[in-house]
């Protein structure tokens, strides 16, 4: 026990008699540490926060009837298979031709709470329709008709079975109070939006989906893989994935990953050379005190043990400072870049001190086997 007391001893009298060189390494691996750190939560938090932000952009998974239509209980039993914390939100269609002042309108049915949390992009003048007798308007639409926010609109509906005596049809006529107005840039906005109780209620025919939007919290392959057992699981539901949006997420997620971990070697990489800099430097002004030790018997085991001591107390101490540091910097980029908060890791830590010993460990050896090498002969010569 005295032996290792002493030699601690020797290790923190030798750090603390070159503060200044040891104080620069010791920040060079600290720095190391907290990009490495750092860098590395972010990267696996990468597809939490970049799967946050594209659920911004709408759906990424569509139900499609396998025959004609779909039913909010087959929508139901398809979204069953998902895990429920995955699913951000659900959004049935169905799709009618209506008149506005005679003139034929596409009309959309949808449950207005999952119309907002898969399309969250939309942008509404006004409020969403939130009770029976409301209809919201593209537009497009209001453009069209001269239309704005509190006006009555009457919606006229033929119903298909009229057929040739459609003339002898009357028409279901219902009246609206314009809530919002729906700007999106996009097609969206040459349709008018009821809910599916309202269109219900004006086609006298129930429970009929044209198609489902999902917008659902995970990568690519897992929902390839959900799309797979909700077709299998749900013979009537054909699931089928928003190619732009999973195709575009999982592009960016992979440059992004590789810059990440490009970031981390070239800044590892460069610690290392600070590192075995410093310590080369350590190594030439105790050249005397070496040769000295070795002319006195020293082994060159015990040389080598001591510097490679002071390395790894090194590497230890930034590791523990990158640690904490990496989490800050890691906190204050998702924070400024996604605007959401990340979870701390505790797996990392001893990663990260394991990874800044090495690494130290690493960069010493050319200077410690400098150090093996001085002549006493020649150093006490003063060669």
């Amino acid at each position: 026990m005295k032996k290792r007391q002493m030699y601690f001893r020797m290790i923190i009298a030798s750090l603390m008699r070159r503060r200044s060189r040891m104080l620069v390494a010791l920040l060079s691996i600290a720095i190391g540490a907290t990009v490495l750190s750092g860098l590395v939560t972010i990267y696996y938090d990468v597809p939490r926060q970049m799967g946050a932000q594209f659920r911004n952009y709408g759906a990424n998974m569509i139900f499609t009837p396998a025959e004609d239509k779909l039913t909010l209980e087959e929508i139901q039993q398809g979204a069953a298979v998902l895990n429920g914390k995955d699913v951000v939100g659900i959004a049935p269609y169905r799709y009618e031709n209506v008149r506005i002042h005679e003139r034929p309108v596409v009309i959309a049915g949808t449950d207005m709470t999952g119309a907002q949390a898969t399309s969250p992009y939309w942008h509404v003048e006004g409020s969403w329709p939130s009770a029976d007798g409301q209809i919201m308007i593209g537009a497009g639409i209001a453009e069209s008709f001269r239309l704005k926010m509190g006006d009555l609109l009457e919606v006229s509906y033929t119903p298909e079975e009229a057929g040739e005596d459609a003339e002898t049809v009357v028409d279901r006529i219902t009246e609206f109070e314009i809530t919002g107005i729906l700007d999106t840039g996009g097609s969206e906005e040459d349709y008018v939006y009821v809910s599916l109780a309202d269109l219900e209620a004006l086609t006298e025919k129930p429970d009929s989906i044209d198609v489902a939007e999902l917008s659902i919290s995970a990568t690519s392959e897992e929902l390839a893989a959900y799309a797979e057992q909700i077709s299998n699981a749900v013979p009537a539901v054909n699931a089928r994935l928003v190619k732009r949006v999973t195709a575009s997420e999982t592009t960016v997620l992979t440059k992004l990953q590789a810059l990440v971990l490009l970031v981390t070697i070239v800044v590892l990489a460069l610690t290392m050379i600070c590192v075995a800099t410093t310590m080369t430097a350590v190594v030439t002004e105790r050249r005397k005190e070496i040769g000295l030790r070795k002319a006195i018997g020293a082994s060159d085991a015990s040389i080598i043990k001591e510097f490679l001591g002071e390395s790894m107390m090194l590497g230890g101490l930034g590791g523990i400072l990158g640690s904490i540091l990496g989490f800050i910097f890691a906190q204050q980029v998702s924070i400024h870049v996604f605007s959401s908060s990340i979870s701390f890791m505790p797996a990392l830590v001893p990663i990260t001190i394991l990874v800044s010993v090495l690494v130290t460990g690493l960069s010493s050896l050319m200077p410690i086997r400098s150090a093996t090498e001085v002549d006493p002969a020649l150093v006490l010569k003063g060669e």
